[in-house]
């Protein structure tokens, strides 16, 4: 049986180069475990072919901490890719999301998990965001543009801390890019979607995978390809079955 299933909660952590915030990001998830909300929670780093030692560092911590899990990706693939892998891998009710930079705190998943039950997607919005002045302002634009092409309602959808019913994250059409539109993909499931407001921090190691170009050239193409999804998108509901 997957090991995962034996929690609530799987908190994901896409993880690319980031060997210098893997034993703080230790700290932090190993306090906030056992005073998570939807106890009992595991973490699952998911390594995107990573250059540096952060394989080793995230094997070193998986083994000294009995609830947290790791699984490698063979090439890097990026945050899309590494996001379903590790919902692909994941069999607790919930599924977690937060970056390995620590720009965002895991006791903040309690701000959103009382939510969890009345909505199939609850996710932060970063308020006195430690960002530079430029990428606060590409963010503002790709989240404008977005928000008009989709209609999803959503402030932040890049806000790295987000809980999601786990038969709903799975049920998500992935392709590159799809990170940036969880919310309207949920939306697409008659699904609700929650945002409350959590903390921000600067980045303290590790360097930042996003810059001008891909912050506003990516979400501008991506929003044309959900477009194009939404019109063929196909839900449906079953009414019974003999399988089980």
């Amino acid at each position: 049986m997957n090991k995962t299933a034996g929690y609530k909660l799987t908190i994901i952590v896409p993880t690319y180069n980031e060997e210098d915030n893997i034993y703080a990001l230790e700290e932090r998830l190993k306090a906030f475990l056992p005073n998570s909300l939807a106890a009992p929670t595991c973490v699952l780093f998911v390594n995107d072919g990573s250059k540096d030692r952060s394989p080793e560092r995230i094997r070193e911590v998986c083994a000294r901490n009995a609830d947290f899990y790791y699984l490698d990706l063979a090439k890097n693939s990026g945050l899309s890719a590494a996001m379903k892998a590790g919902i692909d891998a994941s069999f607790s009710e919930y599924v977690g999301y937060i970056d390995a930079d620590l720009q965002t705190a895991p006791e903040d998943f309690n701000l959103l998990l009382p939510y969890v039950g009345e909505y199939e997607l609850v996710m932060g919005i970063r308020t006195g965001r430690k960002d530079s002045l430029g990428k606060r302002l590409s963010s503002k634009i790709a989240n404008g543009f977005r928000r008009m092409m989709t209609g999803d309602g959503v402030e932040d959808t890049g806000c790295p801390l987000k809980v999601i019913r786990t038969e709903y994250a799975k049920r998500i059409p992935f392709f590159t890019g799809m990170h940036r539109f969880l919310p309207a993909l949920i939306l697409l499931q008659g699904a609700k979607v929650k945002q409350v407001p959590v903390r921000h921090f600067p980045r303290v190691a590790g360097q930042s995978k996003y810059h001008l170009w891909n912050r506003l050239t990516g979400p501008f193409m991506d929003c044309f390809a959900y477009r194009w999804m939404k019109k063929r998108y196909i839900n449906y509901t079953t009414a019974g079955n003999n399988l089980e």
